[in-house]
C-alpha cells in the first residue's frame, strides 16, 4: 500500500512508482477525484517552492508526488530535466517545465475531471 505521505515526501521505492503509474492508468484510477501531478525538483530550487505556493489553492483536486531528480534512483529524470525544473507532469503527460501556467493547469485539470466524471 502506498501512503498519500510517501506520495507528499517522494519517499516512493522504484517499484512503488510501478504500481503507481499501473494504478494511474487503470480504470480504478478513474473512480477517485484526485489527480497525480509530478514534479520534478531539486532541492534548493526557488521556483520550485514558487509553483507548489501557485498550486496550493488546487491541492484538494490533486496529489503532488514530488521527484527529487538530484538522488541517484531518479537519474533518469536527471539527466531528462537538470536544466529545465520545475517540471509538472499531469496523470502521467508532460504539462509544463519552469512555471506555473495556471490557467493552462486548470484547463488540463477541468478535462481529466470532466472525463472522469463521464466514466463513473
Amino acid at each position: 500500500m502506498i501512503s498519500r505521505s510517501q506520495l507528499y515526501n517522494c519517499s516512493l521505492t522504484p517499484s512503488q512508482v510501478k504500481t503507481l503509474q499501473l494504478f494511474a492508468s487503470s480504470p480504478c484510477w478513474r473512480l477517485l477525484s484526485s489527480q497525480l501531478c509530478r514534479l520534478e525538483d531539486h532541492k534548493p530550487c526557488p521556483l520550485c517552492d514558487e509553483a507548489r505556493e501557485e498550486l496550493e489553492p488546487y491541492k484538494r483536486r490533486f496529489i503532488l508526488q514530488e521527484v527529487d531528480i538530484t538522488l541517484p534512483e531518479n537519474s533518469v529524470w536527471y539527466d531528462k530535466y537538470k536544466y529545465d525544473i520545475p517540471v509538472f507532469h499531469l496523470n502521467g503527460k508532460f504539462l509544463m517545465k519552469h512555471r506555473v501556467d495556471i490557467q493552462k493547469f486548470e484547463n488540463h485539470l477541468v478535462k481529466l475531471e470532466l472525463q472522469n466524471d463521464g466514466n463513473q
